[in-house]
């Protein structure tokens, strides 16, 4: 008899848990100690063991998704047992009590398309994946499939927008297209049907038919299926020739642990598939040099006609971006301090540092760099505010404002104050550059304590920015201007930039954002005190 697993509490304050990676795949023997997955709870990474034997049937969370405690994690029993009764929601055997049902509420008014009728033999239905922690919904930007297709296990299915970037989502599976349950530009929630895939001709028209957006799809997806039976292939090989790398499961999965763009990998495999030596002997190109971050962003385009008034269409992202500005300057007290910084010897320690062969770095670089030293001195300043408590962060993960065309990312630096120059330079052109073409991941825009956007670039010479929650401070950064400035009581050309630093009053007072500006204000005009 098949067995529920579900999300474990690994610790006492753990609400819900991430599966940072599968050990196992639907159809895998499990024996009673394998590690199934790692989840990542709110400390720490940990193995999970199951404690049962048999085969896995189902998993209830995609890698790299979340879920609360208590709910469906996975599901193993004997080889081609029907469990299309707890797929659909129904209480699971080992769940045994009315409480748990109740928790379990939203997870089965969502999964109510595939409850609707039993699942034919050997289709799956494919959810709308949780691709962030705040991920409530997902927009479906591009179809890489369409249905009658086939499909293979990486093939690419489409490309969804969630609230912090565009995502590529992969099959896990073998099959056909059988159905599209979201339209292209089209939304869903969380674990609703997005896709079903199964073998060809499967009758599925039963599964989701609860569901009138799910109905008013299925006769076009059908009509679509009969139209393209002459040129099922094309669109498979168009696909990934043009719009995804080649590249295997594990190779990818180093280029993500190195941070390597597989976009400038040449690959050795057939037909030009990246492979495991192709990133072990990876040798990064030496790149032109790119403008700052926000410089080069494109902005939506809108025509201006005289008289009419036009409208435009907010995306997933502008959406989440109104929301939680608004959120943020609404509830957390801001109050904002401003310094001039003379920045004549930062100006002949970077021309130094840039004479160096192969080194390349701007003063946006620099100031990531003082800022995350000055932060381990005041570590109040990378703080949060947590309600009834103040969370005092163990890193220091800087956040870089990026422009988009569709508003502003927050690519995230993990632990800044220990990178070089160099590796700042290389990580924000890498980011910022994949932040324009929608390619950052969404855990690459998470887990910021501290935040930095500059508009020096536009002429701009001070402005304040709104804090990025849940950091307790965002720098602001002005341009650098040649301007006369006393010094030695002499009037002499000198080179300023201002800088304004936004704080969350319930955690950095005035005095400690004073003295947090003066350390870096001794950092910046004095560049190689941060040697000491």
């Amino acid at each position: 008899m098949a067995e529920v697993i579900t999300m474990p509490r690994l610790s006492d304050t753990m609400t819900e848990g991430k599966v940072a990676k599968w050990h196992k795949k639907v159809g895998d023997k499990i024996k009673e100690g394998d590690i199934l997955a790692e989840i990542e709870t709110d400390k720490a990474v940990q193995d999970f063991e199951s404690e049962i034997e048999g085969t896995l049937l189902y998993v209830g969370v995609e890698e790299g998704a979340a879920a609360a405690v208590d709910s469906v994690l996975a599901i193993i029993g004997n080889e081609g047992e029907d469990i299309s009764g707890l797929t659909g929601g129904a209480a699971a055997p080992s769940a045994g009590s009315e409480e748990k049902k109740s928790e379990e509420q939203p997870k089965t008014e969502a999964a109510e398309p595939v409850a609707a009728a039993e699942v034919p033999a050997g289709v799956e239905v494919i959810t709308m994946p949780r691709l962030s922690d705040t991920m409530t919904e997902g927009k479906v930007a591009k179809w890489h499939k369409n249905v009658g297709d086939t499909v293979k296990e990486g093939d690419l299915l489409a490309e969804i927008e969630t609230d912090k970037a565009v995502q590529d989502f992969e099959s896990e599976f073998n099959g056909v297209l059988l159905k599209q349950g979201v339209e292209e530009g089209g939304a869903a929630p969380v674990d609703s049907v997005l896709a079903i895939i199964g073998p060809a001709g499967t009758d599925v028209s039963a599964v989701g038919a609860p569901k009138a957006a799910a109905v008013s799809t299925e006769k076009p997806a059908e009509q679509k299926a009969e139209a393209k039976t002459e040129e099922k292939a094309a669109p498979a090989v168009s696909s990934s020739s043009s719009d995804r790398v080649a590249i295997s499961p594990l190779a990818k999965k180093m280029a993500q642990d190195k941070g390597v763009d597989i976009n400038s990998v040449q690959g050795s495999g057939e037909n030009g598939r990246i492979v495991k030596k192709d990133i072990e002997n990876y040798q990064p190109a030496a790149k032109p040099a790119a403008s700052a971050p926000a410089a080069s962003a494109a902005p939506v385009a809108v025509n201006f006609v005289q008289g009419e008034d036009t409208e435009t269409p907010n995306s997933q992202v502008r959406n989440i971006i109104a929301k939680r500005l608004s959120e943020s300057k609404f509830s957390a007290p801001h109050y904002y301090l401003m310094v001039e910084i003379n920045m004549d010897k930062a100006i002949e320690a970077r021309k130094e540092i840039n004479s160096l062969p192969d080194t390349k770095i701007s003063f946006n670089d620099m100031i990531i760099k003082a800022t995350a030293i000055a932060l381990r001195k005041h570590p109040q300043v990378n703080s949060s505010w947590a309600g009834d408590k103040i969370i005092h962060r163990g890193n220091i993960n800087i956040g870089v404002a990026v422009a988009i065309p569709d508003g502003l990312v927050v690519p995230v630096l993990k632990n800044t104050d220990q990178m070089t120059y160099t590796q700042i330079s290389a990580s924000v052109k890498d980011m910022a550059s994949r932040a324009k073409s929608k390619g950052l991941k969404a855990n690459e825009m998470e887990g910021s304590t501290f935040s930095i956007s500059n508009l020096g670039m536009f002429g701009i010479e001070t402005f304040t920015s709104i804090i990025n929650q849940p950091n307790s401070a965002i720098l602001s950064v002005g341009a650098i201007i040649e301007k006369p400035i006393v010094k030695d009581g002499q009037i002499v050309v000198g080179n300023t930039m201002k800088l304004s630093l936004a704080c969350d009053h319930r955690v950095v007072d005035g005095a400690t954002g004073a003295q947090f500006l003066q350390t870096l204000r001794t950092y910046l005009e004095s560049p190689l005190t941060l040697l000491l």
